[in-house]
């Protein structure tokens, strides 16, 4: 008896870890160490999961003044910078935040931010519930240029 309910409870995990995930997933949030009072960009990757679209509205941070939606693109041979209101999250899609493209950006810092340093913003979104980031503090080799 107690054989075939570990069974049933073994194939029940199974099944359950088989599920096709929903939500929006946020994952490998990093940006580099920068001073107080400085502008910083933060780095990250989101999934959703969902079978609607959605976009990320907006963003929170205790630890900078302002946090805001960026995109880079490349216009005329010159990489222009430019703060948006949303970043739309395509059903089904990733969306990354990388240098040099999407990023976030949090504005006069309160405080410094070295190598090893934890951080935590907020995500808002269209749809999704509020989603809770932590955010490691790390130099990158490939570190963008103004950020």
């Amino acid at each position: 008896m107690k054989k075939r309910i570990f069974v049933l409870l073994a194939v029940l995990l199974f099944c359950a870890a088989c599920a096709p995930k929903t939500g929006i997933e946020v994952r490998d949030a990093w940006m580099n160490p920068a001073s107080q009072g400085a502008t910083g960009g933060v780095y990250l990757t989101i999934h959703n999961y969902d079978k609607t679209d959605d976009a990320l509205v907006g963003v929170s941070a205790e630890v900078s003044q302002a946090a805001e939606i960026h995109e880079s693109k490349l216009e005329n041979d010159v990489m222009r910078m430019r703060m948006v209101e949303s970043a739309a999250l395509p059903a089904g899609k990733s969306v990354e935040f990388a240098p040099g493209g999407w990023h976030i950006m949090l504005v006069n810092l309160a405080r410094p931010l070295a190598d090893g340093d934890t951080i935590e913003i907020v995500l808002h979104f269209q749809q999704h519930a509020d989603i809770l980031v932590s955010v490691m503090v790390h130099t990158n080799a490939s570190e963008h240029e103004g950020h």
